[in-house]
């Protein structure tokens, strides 16, 4: 079970000795891993709770530190991937938005439909989402927590002082942003130059999502005026007709003309139409990174959500979770040119050091109002930039950056701890430790930040 707090952080084996404590015995359920994180997946002498909702046992209360090892009454592997992969999502609802007559109806007509008429449609179908519990609106940081907490139980385990680790992001940047734009319309496209006026008077480089097929036409001269600007060119599903997953052979045959598309484009990023997804059949998808899996999916037609804020690896793939509210959500659903959600979410995710990620589509920014509204986050992402120093980057920059970070390896020599690997000098050595019950994280003695999880006590 080591190998999943080893990839987050990229520290050394030898600090780390978990164990599952027992065998799995019953079905899957719910329970608690102290008062905050919310697993999902078997529980090893406790019984399971089918719903968020009920009363969750504590599995914090049966872990064991013994020998230097923190035992579980979990198994790790499969409360992450439960969480990452939303299999705690109840068996065939995953399926259910994608296959409804009614889901078929209004994407039929959906072109032909008013921005009210859709608004009017969008709020009935997702009524009753702000009662949801489970993940935690506005941003879930269920995975991040429970790495963290083990992280800390390691610490105790070993009797440590610190443990070293390879820093999330470049340069020892506390946070990561990029910015994607999703063009729909053939409006949007036309707006695209526009757009990159904006971007560019902040200083951010973006990437737009392209549809290959059918919604309005893509010009290899379209194309380049992307691309020789500095921003990136990512392919957004086939013909954005909502009926990408309805079916795996369908999609396998979708799949084979989106990957053609990729490779004539020289695109290496993909996201799919409505944010749907099943992450089970991406292997089918020959892309370096994908971008459909929310952090929190609440106001999405397909609820869940992955409970972490940062990128993870689904097979080959690097998924970068879309960790803040849509443009179109928060304007046209929520009613909301503020930028109030924005900076919460935000600083959620800044806190756990995670990954900023954010839609706004040109077709939805073209009017004064919500332009204005863009430019105001720009305005704070820059202010973010030069006085937190957060390292605002393109999807295709975080994803060379994450996996070459997930080859880094912490090596000990007669003179400390180094880097070893492609990339290594951009990367920052940091050391975890535990102060007043909590994990905080510095670089070279100089602390960086002091993570806001509840203190645990020690056996």
């Amino acid at each position: 079970m080591n190998d999943y707090l080893t990839q987050y952080y990229r520290c050394p084996d030898q600090h780390l000795k978990l164990a599952f404590n027992g065998e799995p015995a019953g079905g899957e359920g719910y329970f608690r891993f102290g008062d905050d994180v919310v697993c999902y997946g078997t529980c090893h002498g406790a019984k399971v709770c089918s719903s968020p909702t009920g009363p969750l046992h504590d599995a914090y209360t049966d872990t064991v530190i013994k020998n230097g090892e923190v035992g579980l009454p979990f198994n790790l592997r499969q409360i992450v991937d439960n969480l990452r992969f939303e299999l705690y999502v109840n068996p065939g609802s995953q399926g259910d938005p994608l296959e409804s007559t009614a889901n078929r109806l209004y994407y039929f007509a959906r072109p032909l439909l008013p921005v009210a008429i859709r608004r009017h449609l969008q709020k009935i179908r997702l009524n009753g989402w702000d009662k949801i519990s489970f993940p935690q609106w506005p941003v879930d940081r269920t995975v991040d927590n429970l790495l963290e907490r083990l992280l800390l139980l390691s610490l105790r385990a070993n009797g440590v002082d610190e443990i070293p680790f390879i820093w999330f992001w470049p340069d020892g940047a506390p946070s990561s942003a990029i910015m994607t734009h999703d063009v729909e319309t053939s409006a949007g496209r036309d707006f695209c130059g526009t757009l990159m006026d904006i971007d560019d008077r902040f200083g951010i480089k973006a990437a737009f999502q392209v549809v290959p097929e059918e919604r309005y036409e893509v010009t290899p001269e379209y194309l380049q005026s992307i691309t020789e600007r500095g921003f990136e060119i990512a392919v957004q599903d086939l013909n954005h007709d909502g009926r990408l997953y309805l079916n795996q052979g369908q999609f396998n045959i979708r799949a084979a003309k989106i990957n053609a598309y990729g490779r004539k484009w020289g695109a290496v990023g993909f996201r799919a139409a409505i944010l749907y997804r099943r992450e089970e059949w991406f292997d089918a998808l020959d892309f370096d990174y994908e971008m459909s899996v929310p952090n929190v999916a609440h106001l999405d037609p397909q609820r869940g959500g992955c409970c972490t804020v940062m990128p993870y690896f689904v097979g080959k793939l690097l998924e970068l979770p879309v960790t803040t509210t849509q443009d179109y959500t928060l304007f046209h659903i929520l009613r909301d040119h503020s930028l109030q959600l924005w900076e919460r979410q935000i600083e959620l995710i800044m806190e756990k050091h995670g990954l900023i990620s954010l839609i706004v589509h040109p077709d939805y920014i073209i009017t004064k109002r919500e332009r204005e509204a863009y430019e105001a986050l720009l305005n704070y992402l820059a202010h973010l930039r030069d006085k937190k120093k957060i390292w605002i980057a393109t999807p295709g920059e975080v994803n060379r950056w994450w996996r070459q970070r997930a080859e880094m390896h912490l090596v000990e020599t007669e003179g400390g701890w180094q880097i070893e690997g492609d990339g290594k000098e951009r990367a920052r050595i940091a050391y975890a430790s535990e102060e007043d019950g909590r994990i905080k994280f510095s670089f070279n003695g100089k602390e960086s930040s002091i993570a806001r999880a509840a203190a645990y006590p020690s056996w």
